[in-house]
């Protein structure tokens, strides 16, 4: 008996240390980029760039008069190995004031031997790499990301066409599930089978016909027309969802209210929509990430900067020539910070909406 409890407790001890590894891999999966991007944030783009060992010489004032970096073949051998070290003047004349030879250790280390030098130089040896913290923190690509890409309109306009849309698709599905669940008609079938193939189709089908219907209808470059498609988009899911949901309330106390003199439309204000909160909640959650983080659609159907999204602020900075990848991190950081704080904010919310979402009745 004493054996069987001690083998049931080694069991029990090696499932849960699996699981704690399992569940302490992913967290680290699903928190080091987030991470990563903030604190890439920081560096320069010319420190980002940069990857491997550089030899920076500079002279007694600390100026800089050659960055040199260290390259190596694919057995690890030193291909540069002398360095030449030169100074210009206003007018452009080189003066050469030193040369160095570059040798390695047996461990891989960099060694520096001096040659010929005219004055006395600073050398130092700097690793970057792009996954390190940075050499010096850089906060100014905080406020020209913020200026440039006019983050304060962004986010207003984010705003507006997510708070826009969740409240629209709630209602408008929620009041189409209730009559798909609750007020069947001969047609409800052919209906609600045309808001479940909208599941079904994905967003790269429509894009270009979408594109050519707004422009036609004159909603181009406006912010209805870019509303319409978020709201016409999200119901599908919505109205799958609430009426799954709806089915599982009783039809007595619809039957009760209507009896009592209730319309149906007072019947879907006072009953329907407050006992379909938790499934009511989870299509608020999946709308805000969805319509707060668009790209595609947002960038086709808009061409003023003042009806651009965060999600446009983002990639402003780069481009097909050159990307400015400081300012393109600290846009990415800004970007995120509204949901972070959204999830923060209404975590329990969130837990408690997904949960019971997805339990019927």
């Amino acid at each position: 008996m004493n054996q069987m409890s001690s083998d049931i407790k080694k069991t029990n001890v090696l499932s849960l240390t699996t699981m704690y590894i399992v569940v302490g891999l992913f967290a680290f999966l699903a928190i080091y980029p987030v991470f990563w991007v903030i604190m890439t944030s920081f560096k320069t783009t010319a420190e980002y760039m940069r990857a491997g060992n550089y030899i920076i010489f500079s002279d007694n004032d600390n100026k800089v008069l050659r960055e040199y970096i260290v390259r190596k073949d694919r057995e690890g051998n030193i291909i540069n190995d002398r360095i030449s070290i030169s100074r210009f003047d206003n007018n452009g004349t080189e003066t050469k004031v030193g040369e160095y030879l570059l040798s390695q250790h047996k461990k891989g280390d960099v060694k520096i031997e001096r040659v010929s030098t005219t004055e006395h130089l600073r050398v130092r040896i700097d690793n970057f790499n792009k996954l390190a913290l940075p050499k010096k923190i850089f906060f100014n690509n905080y406020p020209i990301a913020w200026r440039d890409a006019k983050f304060v309109t962004l986010i207003l306009n984010s705003i507006v066409y997510t708070s826009v849309t969740v409240i629209s698709i709630i209602i408008l599905s929620f009041m189409a599930g209730f009559a798909f669940a609750k007020l069947p008609m001969k047609i409800t079938p052919v209906l609600h089978s045309s808001f479940i193939i909208g599941i079904l189709i994905t967003l790269q089908c429509i894009m270009v016909p979408l594109f050519l219907l707004i422009r036609e209808v004159g909603l181009f470059n406006t912010r209805l027309g870019v509303l319409i498609p978020y709201i016409g988009i999200g119901l599908p899911l919505g109205v799958y969802l609430a009426t799954e949901y709806i089915k599982g309330i009783p039809t007595e106390v619809i039957e009760s209210a209507r009896i009592d003199g209730a319309k149906y439309l007072g019947v879907f204000w006072g009953i329907i929509l407050p006992m379909a909160a938790p499934v009511a909640t989870t299509v608020a959650i999946l709308t805000t990430t969805g319509t707060w983080n668009e790209f595609m659609l947002i960038n086709v159907l808009v061409s003023s900067d003042s009806l651009k999204t965060v999600p446009m602020g983002m990639s402003m900075f780069s481009g097909a020539l050159s990307t400015d990848y400081g300012k393109m991190f600290a846009a990415l950081v800004t970007g995120m910070l509204p949901m972070i704080l959204f999830y923060i904010i209404f975590r329990k919310q969130i837990t408690k909406g997904v949960s019971a979402g997805a339990v019927k009745g």
